[in-house]
């Protein structure tokens, strides 16, 4: 699978696939801003996005060319998926010895042209699909242990994974009332049942816990659930409808022949689960479907629709669908494996570039093309002085501008603690560049700030812009000299 994985991360790299979806860029960002920033330090984690994909890339991102390129995130992916695979095959061959379903699953996973190419690239999902799986693996092999000693691998693995991203909690949650449900199928006490899923959770809740502490002490905020995008989504109060979009996304992304195999392997867990103790942990894997509560949720509340959302489903799919062919007769296993790899990437074929994540990933292109106006104005007239930019909007416009000289200690971001907000009451003496995102999902906050404030840009003049980016500079009588609190450091030459 590493060789899969790498070969295709080659492949997409070479068509200037890998860095093409504004969140990769970003998430790079993120990472980088830890030690790179006006302010360094933990607290550039952040409170928005979880946090284990930043600290696990945070020193290799600090090398230029790792990071200008994103070698060390698509490596991160790379790695990620095949512990994601290996950790499905070892359940599947452990549990039933059918090295068939084993196949299925790797095939299944690594052959979708969506997580192929988030794969080559350094967004989270596949950290998450291996740190969920690699804790589902380790939870189905404490339990068929008897679920008596403390589930130290199992419980950190759900840890990682909650710390990943969101949509490991309700997979999570799922997964504990499903260690329950198999120690009460093995004859377990109720009490027992309950005393070990206990033992489990406290593992994930500890992360939690200390997420939203970090969350409290960075932000002042426990949890942040708004503010970061525009309610623009027609299933805004509609559960039905949002239901429905997550639904579509995933048939876009594998193809009916998929879904329907993972709705066959669902029914086929579920029969082995109730004729066979041994084989009850199985049903582990179905706790991954759970991983549609977020999507629902977040559509629910207006969330833009995103096609990526859908992504930890089609991995639902394929690790569901591989666990039931596994609990086929041995007679007809690998004629089911065979069918059903045929058919499911008969209808996605890997490597299509037509697939909707790289269409998505795609949208931006245009306006990172348009924006080339704003940073060559940049480059030719900056001066040293502090660039102001919402990293909430334009995190991937600053990673377009390391190409350019520029690091992350040179912009003035919300992750700077007091020195944001103090300056977003009016940049006027404070920085000498403001950066603002005009047009994508409503504009962003200097935007919002602008259009309520008509002389917030007081002391500013317009001079480029391109890709809803506008830049705006300093009149130089207006502005502090260098050297002043929220100056950065001069353009490397």
């Amino acid at each position: 699978m590493l060789v899969a994985g790498a070969a295709a991360a080659v492949y997409y790299t070479q068509t200037g696939l890998a860095l093409s979806h504004y969140d990769a860029r970003a998430h790079l960002v993120v990472s980088r801003r830890i030690l790179d920033s006006l302010t360094p330090g933990w607290q550039q984690i952040g409170a928005v996005w979880l946090p284990l994909p930043h600290v696990i890339n945070m020193l290799p991102v600090q090398i230029d060319s790792w990071y200008r390129t994103g070698a060390s995130g698509i490596a991160i992916s790379i790695l990620s998926m095949a512990v994601a695979v290996g950790a499905l095959a070892s359940l599947i061959v452990r549990t039933t010895g059918s090295r068939s379903g084993a196949f299925a699953g790797a095939a299944l996973l690594m052959g979708n042209p969506n997580i192929l190419y988030l794969q080559s690239t350094p967004m989270t999902e596949p950290l998450l699909f291996a740190t969920a799986l690699l804790s589902i693996a380790l939870t189905a092999s404490w339990l068929d242990r008897g679920g008596r000693e403390p589930p130290r691998a199992a419980g950190w693995a759900l840890a990682m994974a909650c710390l990943t991203r969101y949509e490991a909690w309700p997979i999570a949650a799922a997964a504990i009332a499903l260690t329950v449900a198999v120690l009460l199928r093995r004859a377990e006490p109720p009490a027992a049942a309950a005393r070990a899923a206990l033992h489990l959770a406290w593992y994930p809740a500890v992360a939690l816990l200390a997420f939203i502490a970090n969350s409290r002490w960075t932000t002042g905020a426990w949890f942040i659930s708004s503010g970061f995008f525009v309610a623009e989504n027609k299933a805004l109060g509609q559960p039905l409808l949002a239901w429905e979009q997550v639904r579509e996304g995933v048939y876009q992304l594998s193809g009916t022949m998929l879904v329907w195999s993972a709705y066959a392997g669902a029914t086929l867990i579920a029969v082995a689960f109730a004729r066979a103790r041994q084989l009850a942990s199985l049903v582990l894997l179905l706790a991954l479907a759970a991983a549609a509560a977020l999507p629902w949720y977040a559509y629910a509340q207006g969330h833009p629709l995103r096609i990526r959302y859908a992504l930890p489903l089609v991995a639902a799919c394929a690790a569901i669908a591989a666990g039931g062919i596994a609990t086929l007769s041995p007679r007809i296993r690998s004629l089911a494996a065979a069918l059903t790899i045929g058919g499911v990437l008969l209808q996605s074929p890997p490597l299509d570039h037509s697939s909707p994540l790289i269409s998505e990933s795609l949208r931006d292109a245009r306006n990172k093309e348009e924006r080339q106006a704003v940073t060559r104005y940049l480059k030719h007239h900056y001066d040293g002085r502090t660039i102001m930019m919402s990293m909430g909007s334009l995190a991937h416009y600053m990673h377009d501008l390391s190409h350019a000289g520029f690091r992350i200690h040179d912009f003035l971001h919300e992750g700077n603690g007091e020195l944001w907000p103090y300056a977003a009451s009016g940049p006027h003496g404070h920085v000498g560049w403001v950066a603002i995102e005009e047009r994508a999902e409503g504009g962003d906050v200097l935007f919002a700030a602008s259009q309520r404030d008509r002389h917030f840009l007081d002391g500013f003049e317009r001079v480029a812009e391109g890709g809803g980016v506008a830049l705006y500079r300093a009149l130089t009588s207006d502005s502090r000299p260098l050297g002043s609190p929220f100056q950065g450091p001069a353009f490397p030459k």
